[in-house]
């Protein structure tokens, strides 16, 4: 049985790395968009991107960011992955793999079947999709889960994870009730909006590899 991936997204301090990296989780996320409670600057990104031994990933997260500012941030953090989280088109994000070597992910809010549709254009284009909740005032992060049975049957053409209100409480059910590969989780894990809790991140990472 393979084991499930696990995403610790948004983390902004060097103990909360450490606790993600100890609980084991394989990929770790930081937030570069200004609108967010978890946004930290590119050079904070980079300090606590090597906290991160070899075997986990580091995910920058961005959201419609210009052209300087996308390469400014990947020569700064050196990410393994960048996470498109706004209206990136594929043809973009395919460039940015093509250009920079980096692996391209793209954040979807799942609606409806149409949704899961409209994704196919993204086959070929990225390395892995992720489906969301719907977008409100923040494109993700809203702790705010979504219809999982809308995945239900759908055969997946390229890597997929799941993201979208999973916590330690709900996260078990929803690698029951998906099937998916990778979990992705951030606002379920604080004690307020941007803090992450050291033992919701362990308990997170447990409940999703008893799963």
């Amino acid at each position: 049985m393979t084991r499930t991936l696990i995403k610790i997204c948004g983390l902004s301090t060097p103990e909360t790395v450490d606790a993600a990296v100890d609980a084991g989780a394989t990929h770790v996320g930081l937030v570069h968009f200004e609108p967010s409670p978890r946004h930290i600057s590119f050079e904070d990104a980079a300090t606590l991107r090597r906290r991160v031994p070899d075997h986990v990933k580091v995910v920058l997260l961005t959201s419609n960011a210009e052209i300087p500012v996308l390469a400014r941030g990947i020569e700064t953090v050196r990410p393994d992955i960048v996470q498109f989280h706004g209206r990136e088109t594929p043809e973009w994000i395919a460039l940015v793999r093509k250009e920079t070597g980096v692996e391209g992910w793209k954040a979807l809010g799942l609606k409806d079947k149409g949704t899961l549709q409209r994704s196919a254009k993204y086959n070929g284009k990225v390395d892995r999709l992720l489906f969301d909740a719907p977008a409100k005032a923040l494109p993700g992060g809203n702790g705010e889960t979504f219809r999982w049975d809308l995945l239900n049957g759908h055969k997946h053409a390229v890597d997929w994870g799941l993201a979208g209100g999973l916590n330690p409480g709900n996260v078990a059910d929803a690698i029951r009730a998906t099937g998916t590969p990778l979990v992705d989780a951030s606002s379920g894990l604080e004690s307020a909006p941007g803090v992450k809790d050291v033992d919701l991140i362990h308990a997170f990472c447990k409940a999703a590899l008893e799963a």
